[in-house]
C-alpha cells in the first residue's frame, strides 16, 4: 500500500499539534531525560524493582518518529535520532536492551511456579514488555530515518529473544503476568521484524511465541476464541495486554495466511464490539472487579466503567491492522469513535496533559508522570494520519473525516492531491476538492458510516446513486483538476439507550426453564454523528440524575448552534425541570481537571407489568 502524505487540521490536526508542541517536545529530549537514564547502565545495573517505565523509550520513538516524519520536523528528528544512537550504544553484546540488574532480567531462567501461582511472573518483571517497545520503536526510527544501525540493534533484540525461547529453555509465559499476555505481545515485534528484516527466523520467533502461548492452559489465546469464549474469559480478560496479542496475531495472520489465527482474532474484535466498549469507543472494564483494567462479564454494563487509555491505543492499532487486512470500513468507523470521543476526551488542550481513565460518568482526572497512558495516548494520536485516507494501485479510500489535505503519486507518475474542506464533526457537510497534475482515472471511496441514514453523495452537481450506511461509496471516474465531491450525512442528535440487567436462568422440579429479570436499570445517552454528548454535574452539584422522557422522546432534543466551526450543543427540554445541556464529550467541562463529565442519565423506572 502506497500512503499519500496526510496533514490532518480541525480537531484532530489540533490534538496532533499539541502532541508533537506538548508531550513529544518535552517529555525526552536527549539521553539525560528521566525516561531515557533509565537505561543507564550503572542504573540498570542495580535495578531490581519489578518496574514497567522502560516502556516510555519505545513509545517515545515510535510517536515522535511518525511526527517528525510527518512534519518534517527537524528539531524533533535530531532528537529521535539521539536517543537512538544513545540506546544503540548502551546495548549489550548479547543483545540486551533494558533497565534490569543482569539476575532480574528475561534472560535468567526463573524457578518453577509455586502451586499458589496466580499469574504473576516469578519473580515480577516487565523486560520483555519493554524490549517489544524498543524493537517497534527502532524499527519506526529506521522506517523514517533509515540507519542500519537502527535495524540491526532490532534485530540483536529479536535473536537474543529466539535463543532463551529455544536452547535457553524460557517459556515466554513465565516472563510476562496476565498468564503471559504481558510477555507474549512480542509476537507484534517479531513480525515487524520480520517484515523489515524478510529473515525467517524472525518469523519462526513469532510462530514459537504463538506455540508457547497456546500450550499455557491458562491462556491459549487461539483455542479459546475459536471456540467462542468471550474477551473477558481469555487469560485474565486485560484489555490492553489482550489486545495487543490481538494486533500481533492479526499480523502474524498476514505474514502467514493462516485463517485460524484471522477467525480469532475477528471473532474477539466482535467481543469486544458488542459487549465491551463505551458509547465512545474505548475499552472498558473494573467495576466490582480484581482490577480497574480487566474486562467486565459481558452482560455487565456501568456509566462509571474505566477506560485505560493505553486499552483505547490497543483497540484503535486492532482497528488499523484489521482495516488493512479486510478493507472493511466497519473497522475505520471504529477508529473515527475511539478518536473523536475517548482518545480526545483524554488528552488536554495543552498536549502535556492526559488522563490516565476516563469515564462514561466520572471525573476527569489528569495523570502523574511517569504514566503509562500519556506515552500510549501520544502514539494513538500518531496513528490517525496513516488511516485517514489510504491508496492502493488505482483506488483512494477516505476513512476518516474532517479538514485536511492528501498528497500522492500514482505508479505512472500523476499527483493528485484530496482536500476536505469541512468542519466536521460539527457539520456533516463534507466537500472534497480533488486535484490531479493531469486527468486520470481512479476509484475515490468515501466511507459511509453507518448511523448516516439518508446520506447523499455529489460529485459536480451530480447525484451519485448506491450510497449505503456501512460500506464504501464508490466513484470510478476520469478525475480532473476542480472536480468537487459533496458528502452531506445527517447528523441529527439521537437518543441511545441503555440497561443494565440480571436475569436468572434455572429449572423448576418438573423442568419447565424459568426466566426471572431481578434488576434492572435502564440509561439514556446523546450523540450526534460520530460525537458522544455528555452533560457536567446536573444542576452544578449531582453526579446522577433520573429523567422522565416525554412521549416523543426525539423531540426533546434541540441543537443549540455555537461558534462557527465549533461542533453545537445539545439541549435536552423535559418540561417538568430545567433543560440539560450536553456537549460534545471531549470539551464537556472545559477539558480541565476536576471536570465531571455524565454521558449517561438513569431513566424513571417503567410500571411493572
Amino acid at each position: 500500500m502506497n500512503r499519500p502524505h496526510i496533514e490532518l487540521h480541525g480537531l484532530l490536526g489540533e490534538a496532533l499539534a499539541a502532541n508533537a508542541s506538548g508531550r513529544l517536545a518535552h517529555f525526552v529530549v536527549d539521553e539525560t531525560s528521566p525516561a531515557i537514564a533509565l537505561f543507564d547502565a550503572e542504573h540498570a545495573q542495580h535495578n531490581h524493582e519489578g518496574d514497567w517505565y522502560g516502556e516510555h523509550a519505545g513509545k517515545w520513538l515510535i510517536a515522535a518518529a511518525k511526527a517528525a516524519a510527518r512534519t518534517r520536523d527537524e528539531e524533533l528528528a535530531a532528537r529521535v535520532r539521539r536517543v537512538a544512537d544513545y540506546l544503540v550504544a548502551r546495548q549489550d553484546s548479547d543483545g540486551y536492551l533494558g533497565t534490569y540488574a543482569p539476575e532480574r532480567r528475561f534472560t535468567v531462567k526463573h524457578p518453577p511456579k509455586p502451586k499458589s501461582w496466580n499469574g504473576e511472573p516469578v519473580p515480577r518483571t516487565w523486560d520483555i514488555w519493554i524490549h517489544s517497545y524498543l524493537v517497534l520503536g527502532l524499527l519506526e526510527v529506521h522506517a523514517h530515518f533509515p540507519d542500519r544501525r537502527y535495524l540491526e540493534a532490532a534485530r540483536r533484540i529479536g535473536d537474543l529473544a529466539w535463543s532463551k525461547l529455544t536452547d535457553g529453555g524460557i517459556d515466554i509465559c513465565e516472563l510476562g503476568n496476565h498468564h503471559g499476555m504481558s510477555a507474549t505481545v512480542l509476537l507484534d515485534a517479531a513480525v515487524d521484524l520480520h517484515g523489515a528484516t524478510r529473515e525467517p527466523r524472525y518469523l519462526d520467533l513469532a510462530q514459537r511465541i504463538a506455540e508457547q502461548a497456546e500450550a499455557n492452559p491458562d491462556l491459549a489465546l487461539l483455542r479459546h476464541a475459536l471456540a467462542g469464549a468471550d474477551a473477558s474469559e481469555i487469560a485474565t480478560g486485560k484489555a490492553y495486554q489482550l489486545l495487543w496479542n490481538l494486533v500481533g496475531i492479526a499480523k502474524l495472520h498476514r505474514a502467514t495466511a493462516n485463517a485460524d489465527l484471522l477467525r480469532a482474532v475477528e471473532r474477539l474484535w466482535q467481543s469486544v464490539r458488542d459487549h465491551h466498549l463505551t458509547l465512545g469507543g474505548g475499552p472498558w472494564g473494573g467495576v466490582a472487579h480484581r482490577s480497574r483494567e480487566v474486562f467486565n462479564a459481558p452482560v455487565a454494563f456501568s456509566p462509571e466503567g474505566y477506560v485505560e487509555t493505553c486499552s483505547t491505543l490497543a483497540w484503535i492499532q486492532l482497528n488499523r491492522e484489521l482495516l488493512f487486512l479486510s478493507d472493511d470500513p466497519k473497522y475505520a468507523e471504529e477508529i473515527e469513535r475511539s478518536a473523536y470521543n475517548d482518545l480526545l476526551g483524554a488528552q488536554a488542550p495543552d498536549g502535556e496533559d492526559w488522563c490516565y481513565y476516563v469515564f462514561p460518568n466520572g471525573r476527569r482526572v489528569h495523570t502523574t508522570y511517569w504514566r503509562c497512558c500519556k506515552s500510549s495516548g501520544a502514539m494513538a494520536l500518531e496513528e490517525l494520519p496513516a488511516v485517514a485516507v489510504t491508496r492502493r494501485e488505482d483506488t483512494v479510500t477516505v476513512n476518516l473525516y474532517g479538514p485536511g489535505r492528501a498528497s500522492f503519486l500514482f505508479a505512472d507518475g500523476t499527483a493528485a492531491t484530496l482536500e476536505q474542506q469541512t468542519d466536521y464533526p460539527a457539520s456533516g457537510i463534507v466537500e472534497v476538492a480533488v486535484d490531479v497534475d493531469r486527468a486520470r482515472r481512479f476509484a475515490l471511496r468515501l466511507r459511509i458510516p453507518q448511523w448516516a441514514a439518508g446520506a447523499r453523495v455529489q460529485v459536480d452537481g451530480q447525484e451519485v446513486e448506491d450510497v449505503v450506511p456501512g460500506t464504501y461509496c464508490t466513484i470510478d471516474r476520469l478525475w480532473q483538476r476542480g472536480d468537487r465531491v459533496v458528502l452531506s450525512l445527517p447528523m441529527l442528535p439521537v437518543l441511545q439507550r441503555r440497561s443494565n440487567r440480571n436475569v436468572q436462568e434455572s429449572r423448576a422440579p418438573d423442568g419447565a426453564a424459568i426466566h426471572q429479570e431481578v434488576l434492572r436499570r435502564d440509561y439514556v445517552a446523546v450523540t450526534r454523528g460520530p460525537l458522544v454528548y455528555a452533560t457536567t454535574l446536573i444542576d452544578g452539584f449531582k453526579t446522577d440524575e433520573t429523567v422522565r422522557l416525554p412521549t416523543n422522546a426525539e423531540g426533546c432534543l434541540h441543537v443549540v448552534p455555537g461558534t462557527p466551526g465549533d461542533a453545537p450543543s445539545i439541549e435536552m427540554t423535559l418540561g417538568y425541570r430545567s433543560a440539560l445541556l450536553f456537549e460534545p464529550y471531549f470539551r464537556a467541562g472545559g477539558r480541565v481537571h476536576g471536570a465531571w463529565r455524565l454521558t449517561w442519565l438513569s431513566l424513571a423506572p417503567a410500571p411493572p407489568d
